[in-house]
């Protein structure tokens, strides 16, 4: 065997490793269209908000209901496109989508996530609300950074990223929506577009 077949032998087996630890089927055009997602709903809540003529938004006010109705189509709209690229891009590369590699990542990536769900929803409806932007980019990232080690490295850097937003947003409580678009909205564009060129395009 000379260097070269076994260079090409070393790289298959290490394609094989990655294939059978890590999630490799997540799309960056998910995260594209998440951000856009996020950046469409964060227009409407502002219309929303500006419309109600007032500096503050009040629990049981039909703005706050519209707010929640707008949050969830926007959740919902990311994780049905995720799941939908996903499959496609599986399909295209002979993988099984539901495995036990996908099954630790759900759970590593979703422990985090409904922890700061439930607990925001818990702030709110005892009346401090004041950082809930903050927590949503803060446990956002941890759950990005916890399912990492499961699929695409680069995942990692979002998520610090969020939880730094979600620290300065903790700073600057007065800018939590803008933080907000800059975490949900242009970072999801930004990786999703760096993704999409370093491994969707190259398949």
């Amino acid at each position: 065997m000379n260097k070269e077949e076994y260079l090409k032998d070393i790289t298959e087996i290490k394609n094989m490793m990655n294939k059978s630890s890590r999630f490799l089927s997540l799309s960056g055009l998910s995260g594209i269209l998440a951000g856009i997602y996020a950046l469409t709903g964060a227009a409407f809540a502002y219309y929303l908000f500006e419309k109600s003529g007032r500096d503050y938004i009040i629990l049981d006010s039909q703005v706050f209901r519209y707010i929640l109705i707008d949050l969830f189509v926007v959740a919902l709209l990311s994780i049905a496109t995720a799941i939908f690229l996903s499959v496609k891009k599986a399909k295209k590369n002979n993988e099984i989508l539901w495995n036990g590699t996908s099954k630790r990542l759900l759970t590593a990536f979703m422990t985090p996530l409904l922890t700061g769900g439930i607990y925001i929803i818990i702030k709110i409806f005892t009346h401090h609300y004041g950082l809930t932007g903050s927590l949503m980019l803060i446990f956002y990232g941890l759950a990005l950074v916890n399912a990492s080690k499961y699929t695409i490295g680069n995942v990692k850097y979002l998520g610090y990223i969020e939880i730094i937003l979600g620290l300065l947003c903790a700073i600057f409580p007065g800018y939590g929506f803008w933080f907000w678009v800059l975490g949900f909205g242009a970072m999801h564009i930004l990786y999703g577009s760096l993704i999409y060129l370093k491994h969707d395009r190259q398949e």
